[in-house]
């Protein structure tokens, strides 16, 4: 571990401020929005409730067609619900993905695919309370994929973000972009071909709210061109770009208040973990020996410690001191490749790809319990989300467990739906909104999709 020249002596006590900021700016209700990957701060945390029990035939109020292919997580913001989308065109004679090499050795993946096909990436708004698709932008029309896509996966993976008053849509090779919320482009940047191992993008843009910026994390195979960079939200503009040296990592960063009042990014890396200072993108730490693929995103305690873990081809959980990187404990089992884990009261919850629950107490490491297993068998794609006192947990074949937060390993329901799902939900007064592979659906015991408007 390295630590910045100037970074000044401990502090006993962090607090998360990423929440509030993000309320604030643009005036914003938490409870009435979701307004990026994993919701406010990146906490995966609701402000309300959501339904226990559902199915196809109950308590869904609404069940939307999504056009494409994409597996977005949904995000809220006022009366508008926002998905990325793709669809594949007609294959081009000649063109595929560059040529990938593990060391001095050719390497192409068995599961990847796409690069041939013509490509649209989209940009959906849903009305909230409906369902009904209130725009349709075509973002890049006829464009040609740099790379391959996992057959399973999308051209389409990241999560949009939006501060209240635009939406913000990171498309890897086909740029990023800002629209207003009535689907009006206001800018574009373009950061060249990403490359992948054919696996496409999936790291998401966040909000670093106290500073009116939007953080985007590229790092491309080899690490020769993996760069982080902030842009301002209303124009554009770059604010900081910071070389990186990682290989292709698809962990979505996550922006943390400090007691100190300033913001720091923290960027996983197949090899490190490094923090930024949000505002002027300088390195504050640096930790060394993550020693696996950066798929799942950190997530926070809240008072001073962050998590950062990965589950293939090593299962590695880090407990990070927030002020200097330092070690506080470390955990070698529970985590899988590609669910991120989610903290709540206390307590670190780690899914395996078959959706084996851990949880460890987040201050000491200690397992509360191992092997929650969940009662239908499947593999995890998508991330919990905690609402009220309830964990939500949905499987790739769209049965979502309902378990109680605690020291007991407790699943109060599991509801089915009929088809796929790889996306995370969100939630947002009372309403959770599921992407399925087909359809987005709105799922709420109160009768209509929110209480109130926002």
């Amino acid at each position: 571990m390295t630590l910045s020249p100037d970074r000044a002596g401990r502090t006993a006590v962090f607090l998360s401020l990423c929440l509030a900021a993000t309320a604030a700016w643009a005036g914003q209700d938490p409870a009435a929005s979701w307004p990026q990957w994993r919701g406010p701060g990146g906490r995966a945390q609701a402000e309300s409730g959501a339904p226990l029990r559902w199915s196809v035939d109950e308590n869904v109020v609404w069940k939307a067609p999504i056009e494409g292919r994409g597996h977005s997580s949904p995000i809220v913001v006022g009366d508008l619900i926002f998905l990325t989308s793709a669809t594949s065109g007609e294959k081009v004679p000649g063109h595929g993905a560059i040529i990938h090499f593990i060391g001095s050795e050719e390497f192409l993946h068995p599961d990847s695919l796409g690069a041939d096909q013509r490509l649209d990436v989209l940009l959906l708004a849903f009305d909230r309370h409906t369902g009904a698709l209130r725009w349709r932008r075509e973002v890049r029309a006829g464009a040609l994929p740099y790379d391959n896509r996992h057959r399973i996966g999308s051209y389409a993976n990241p999560t949009p973000a939006s501060d209240g008053e635009r939406v913000i849509a990171w498309f890897g090779t086909q740029g990023l972009h800002a629209f207003s919320l009535d689907g009006e482009l206001l800018w574009s940047q373009d950061f060249g071909g990403v490359g992948t191992l054919g696996m496409g993008v999936a790291t998401s843009p966040v909000l670093a709210a106290a500073d009116g910026m939007v953080v985007v994390q590229n790092d491309v195979e080899g690490g020769n061109g993996s760069f982080i960079a902030a842009l301002d939200v209303p124009t554009g503009a770059i604010r900081w770009r910071v070389e990186r040296s990682q290989p292709a990592g698809w962990a979505t960063p996550i922006v943390l208040g400090t007691a100190g009042g300033d913001s720091l990014v923290v960027a996983m890396g197949v090899d490190e973990v490094v923090a930024y200072q949000a505002e002027t993108g300088e390195e504050r730490w640096r930790v060394e020996g993550l020693g696996g693929n950066a798929a799942p995103s950190p997530v926070a305690s809240g008072d001073g410690l962050v998590f950062a873990v990965t589950g293939y081809p090593r299962k590695n959980i880090l407990a990070l001191d927030l002020e200097d990187g330092s070690l506080r404990w470390d955990y070698r089992k529970g985590q899988g490749y590609v669910p991120s884990p989610i903290f709540h009261r206390g307590v670190l919850y780690l899914v395996s790809d078959g959706g084996i629950l851990t949880a460890l107490d987040g201050k000491t490491g200690e397992v509360i319990y191992e092997g929650g297993r969940m009662p239908l068998p499947s593999r995890f794609f998508s991330s919990p989300v905690v609402a009220g006192e309830r964990l939500y947990l949905t499987s790739e074949d769209g049965d979502t467990h309902v378990i109680r937060p605690g020291p007991q390993f407790e699943v109060l329901a599991t509801n089915s739906l009929d088809e796929p799902v790889m996306a995370s939900p969100a939630v947002v007064d009372g309403t959770l909104y599921l992407r399925g592979a087909e359809h987005l659906y709105a799922i709420s015991d109160r009768g209509r999709p929110a209480a109130g408007q926002p």
